[in-house]
């Protein structure tokens, strides 16, 4: 892979470049030190992955990322000093298009092994994301379940998301009113270390309840669950949620095309999938089978898409029943919420 850096600080600058020289699968396309060179290198020559500090004097990082996913997109992954202590620009990095985040690795040993080690595990992640083929996509299709709707509450309302997600699920969760009566639950492609932050930040845009998916759980209105584990999250039977590791060849954990295709063999009622902003395909195959048996599935439109990677997949193989922009999206799915009506597919 062809790898730019772009942070401020020399010795972060010389850390990141002896990790990425270290590994004979990579090496240099440039460096820059602030958001307004990174830019305009990119432009020049646009790299297989952008290694980048969110916190820069002038141009930052954030402002960065929108910049160079609006004009030549590719992949980004946020390399900042604390990625914990910086959370706020982390997200909205995310949120603009970056895939991940990851701590600056050090010079100083023995901490620059682990620094090197975690970093190396993040490119490798994308590297198999850029190619990513999805390791679902042969699977046996199973026969739908009977439909048992419970009067009670709206259909469920299952979401897989990657780059530009949190932003994208921040934007839809403010739709859903107080009186939402669909169960939700949601399935973010983020490290494990950024849930707890993420979870806290979704329950702030939007009244209803944002917290973690337990082992366990069964999905009701008034709460919006969260995979928060290294595991994949699934439905078990009765409608249950549970992680389990396989498979384990996936390029994210947790995967949205396990978490999709598990929820007709175990929910027993109407399903709105829905696929948001992301790189790869990851989810849609999970769609496919979505529609399949019978379920309303939606897509995200190009024009509100940070990344057009898997609604454009999902659109390719015909797996969305519709393709909105995200705004319609939040008016739709809060439609579905609060009305006793029968979902079409």
């Amino acid at each position: 892979m062809k790898i730019a850096i772009v942070n401020h600080v020399a010795m972060a600058i010389e850390a990141m470049r002896r990790v990425v020289l270290g590994s004979a699968l990579h090496q240099i396309a440039w460096t820059a030190t602030n958001g307004n060179a990174a830019v305009d290198l990119c432009l020049l020559n646009t790299p297989d992955l952008i290694l980048m500090d969110v916190i820069m004097p002038g141009s930052d990082g954030v402002e960065a990322v929108r910049q160079i996913m609006a004009s030549c997109p590719c992949p980004i992954l946020v390399v900042t000093a604390n990625v914990m202590g910086n959370c706020s620009q982390v997200f909205e990095a995310m949120g603009a298009g970056a895939l991940d985040a990851v701590n600056t690795p050090v010079l100083e040993w023995p901490a620059s092994r682990k620094g090197a080690a975690e970093l190396l595990a993040k490119i490798e992640t994308i590297r198999k994301l850029i190619g990513l083929e999805s390791s679902t996509r042969n699977q046996k299709q199973h026969s739908p379940i009977p439909h048992h709707p419970d009067r009670n509450h709206g259909p469920l309302i299952a979401i897989g998301s990657s780059a530009g997600g949190p932003a994208a699920l921040a934007h839809l969760l403010s739709y859903f009113p107080a009186a939402f009566r669909s169960p939700v639950v949601v399935v973010q492609h983020v490290d494990p270390q950024f849930a707890p932050p993420l979870a806290n930040w979704l329950d702030h845009q939007t009244p209803l309840r944002v917290r973690f998916a337990q082992e366990g759980d069964l999905p009701t209105p008034g709460t919006i669950l969260l995979g928060g584990r290294d595991r994949h999250l699934v439905f078990s039977a009765h409608g249950r949620i549970a992680y389990c590791e396989r498979p384990i060849d996936s390029s994210y954990r947790p995967s949205v095309d396990v978490f999709f295709q598990s929820i007709p063999r175990h929910w027993r009622g109407e399903v709105v999938g829905v696929l948001l902003t992301g790189m790869g395909r990851d989810g849609a195959q999970g769609l496919l089978t979505l529609r399949r048996n019978g379920h309303l599935t939606i897509a995200q439109d190009q024009l509100s898409s940070a990344v057009y990677g898997m609604p454009k997949a999902a659109a390719d193989l015909h797996a969305a029943t519709q393709i909105l922009n995200l705004s319609q999206i939040g008016l739709r799915l809060r439609a579905l919420g609060t009305q006793r009506i029968h979902v079409h597919a």
